[in-house]
Formats: structure tokens, sequence, C-alpha cells
């Protein structure tokens, strides 16, 4: 009785300005990640290193979120989260402001890392709704906070190619603090607090997530899922400004920022896939939207001199990437509400890891093979996680077939 009340309370909190509260704030921390990849070919120039080089701003900056993934957001689960997040704002207002001044590549380097290590967020804020939503209505609200992710995600990259070609890649990062500022107010003013469910410490807490690991077959495959999707996104964005600044192309950082517009197409149609999962298998969905991700990149290798080819491409793959993600998301929440933010850390730290491998081949492999060599990771990656789904649906077919008797 006492667990119905609290449940009550907590869904009677999530009102529509708490939802687009916590929603806008998801996308505009998010994109802290991404505003530097549009720019690489400008801070490349800049400080007078090679394309490959400035590629691994890029990674450095992934690596930093898988990091604060690991030993941050687990925290969520012990620590009251809206006073958590109040303190971490502060921490990345300080990191986008050191990369906005940085007068050394190596300085500019480390603050991609703390930017990806404090922008974690958003990685609070999804559980936080999954937690507060009540149980039918979960994918409808996920849906619309990962709609508010993802299209931070993907017009991070316009905004910020716009404002780097305009005014320079430095305004992107003060602009970027000033934002965050005032999210932080509203966070402060709007959000409800949420209370711990985790009794212990620091250190049985992330022993736990080996736990989880080894518990919940589900979160393995979603994460492994994920991960390799997102090594095929962020190969092809990584490396994206650096096809177009060459023939036939011959453009600069705002078309490569405005291809984020495109992708946002595919992003809003994946926001169907929350509502979806209400009501039919995330797990046939998936299947779906992994072939959608490898379709894409055989666009890529065939027809990306032509502006159509880019074009289309980039719907297919933002479609097929985005909606195995909330696909997977609607798995995992599933679980184990107890442990969500530390589900949530298992499946984002191998998520974001996955990124971070993309970015370094891609990177690696541009300056031999250009852009055949991105291609052909897209295709290996995307083939191996759909090939990885199709047996793992095999296997659960032939238990259910087992265990009918039949």
């Amino acid at each position: 009785m006492m667990t119905d009340t609290l449940d009550k309370n907590n869904q009677n909190q999530l009102s529509p300005l708490v939802l687009w509260t916590l929603t806008v704030a998801t996308g505009l921390v998010v994109a802290n990640i991404y505003y530097s990849q549009p720019l690489l070919g400008d801070i490349a120039q800049a400080f007078k290193v090679s394309n490959g080089a400035a590629g691994q701003l890029a990674m450095l900056t992934q690596i930093g979120y898988a990091t604060g993934l690991l030993f941050i957001i687990p925290l969520a689960d012990m620590l009251k989260r809206k006073k958590m997040m109040l303190i971490d704002f502060a921490f990345v207002v300080a990191s986008l402001l050191l990369a906005a001044s940085a007068q050394q590549i190596w300085v500019l380097g480390i603050s991609n890392f703390l930017i990806g290590l404090t922008s974690v967020i958003p990685q609070i804020l999804v559980p936080m709704v999954a937690h507060l939503a009540k149980p039918e209505e979960r994918g409808k609200k996920l849906g619309t906070v990962m709609s508010g992710l993802l299209i931070g995600i993907l017009l991070s990259r316009t905004l910020s190619g716009f404002i780097g070609e305009h005014f320079g890649w430095r305004a992107v990062f003060y602009i970027a603090a000033g934002l965050m500022i005032v999210m932080w107010v509203l966070i402060g003013l709007i959000a409800p607090e949420v209370e711990p469910d985790y009794e212990g410490n620091y250190g049985s807490l992330m022993k736990s997530l080996l736990s989880l690991v080894k518990q919940e077959p589900q979160l393995r495959l979603a994460a492994l899922r994920g991960g390799l999707c997102f090594a095929c996104f962020s190969a092809f964005w990584t490396t994206l400004t650096f096809l177009l600044r060459e023939p036939p192309f011959n453009e600069g950082s705002a078309v490569a920022g405005a291809f984020g517009l495109i992708g946002a197409f595919g992003a809003l149609a994946a926001s169907l896939i929350g509502r979806l999962t209400d009501k039919i298998s995330a797990k046939v969905l998936i299947t779906y939207t992994l072939v959608l991700l490898l379709v894409s990149f055989i666009i890529f290798a065939f027809f990306s001199r032509s502006w159509a080819g880019l074009i289309v491409g980039v719907i297919l793959m933002d479609m097929g990437v985005q909606a195995t993600h909330i696909a997977n998301q609607s798995i995992i929440f599933a679980l184990n509400p107890n442990a969500r933010n530390r589900i949530n850390t298992v499946y984002m730290v191998t998520y974001f890891v996955g990124g971070a491998l993309g970015t370094f081949l891609a990177s690696r492999l541009w300056s031999s093979y250009h852009w055949a060599g991105v291609c052909a990771i897209g295709i290996s990656l995307s083939a191996i996680a759909l090939v990885i789904h199709l047996l793992n649906l095999r296997k659960q077919d032939k238990k259910v077939f087992n265990h009918s008797g039949v």
C-alpha cells in the first residue's frame, strides 16, 4: 500500500511543465558532446594539426562521457538526483569555458574530455522520467524525452556549424556555457526531487554493476547492439566534415552542421518507436531498425558523391540508430525498477565506448582510405549487430518451442 502511494506521488510530479523542462534540458546538455564535430576542420587549421589529430578531440569527449557514465551515474541510485544535477551543472559550465579559452591543442583535448565527463545529466534525467511516469505511459514519456535528446544531438551540429563559420569556433563553447547556466536555473526551480533507492556505500554500488551484467542477458545484448550502432553513427559524423571539404562539395562547417537538420527528420520518426514499444515487441522492431542502419551505409558507399545520396543516407542512418536506442531502453528499463540508473550506466557506458571506437577507427582509416574506409566500418559493424540480434531471436524462439512441448 505504501509503495502504491509513493508511485502515485511520483507520477503526479511528472506534469507537462516538468516533462518539457526535463526534455529541453536533456537536449541542451547532450548537445555539449557534439558541438566540436562540425568544427574539427576549423580547429585543425587554428592549431595547425592534421584532420586525424583534430578528430581525436571528438573521441576524447566520448571517452569522457563513458567515464562519467561509469563513475558518476550510478550515484543517482544512492543520492538525491536533483541536488546531484545542480552540482554537476557547475562543472559543465567550467569545462565549456575552459574549451572556449584554450590556447593549446592539449588544453582543448583535456577540456573536451571534461565536457564529456560532466555532461552526463541526460542519463540522470531519462531514468528519472521512467521512474516518474505511469507504467502504461512509460514508453510514450520516454519517447518524448528521448526526442529532446536526439534532436539535441543532431541540431547541436547545425548550431555549432553555423556559429563556427560566422563567429569562430570559440563562440560555440561560450554560448553553450550560457545555455547551461539558464538550464541550471530552470532545473533548480522546476524539477522535482527524487529520493535514492539504494542503501549502501559507493564500493558496493559499483560492484552491483557486475552483478547486473551477469544476471541480465537482455541488458548485455542491448548494450552490445547499442555500442555497435553508435560506433557506426560516430564514424559517420566525425568524418562528414572532412568529406564535405573535398570536391565535389567544397563546403565548410556550416554545411556539415546543416546535416543535423536532415538527421532530425529521422530522429523525429524514431521517437514514434517509444509509443510503439508500449504496444508491440521492441525486439521485433529492432530487426527493422538495424536493417535501416545497414542500408544507410550501403547508400553512403555507392552514392556519397551526390547530395541526394548523403541526404537519404543520413535520414535512414539516424532513424535506424536512434530507433534502436529507444527500443533498447524500453527493454532495459523494464528489467529492474530499483536499479534503473545502474542498468542505464551499463548500457550507456557500452554505448559510448562503441562511439569512441567508431570515432577512433574512422579518424585512423580516413588518413589511408578516406570515405571508403568509413563506409567499410559502418557496413561491417551494422551487419555484425544485425547477425547477433537475429541469432539471439532464433535462440529465444527455440526456447519457446522447446517449452511448448512440441
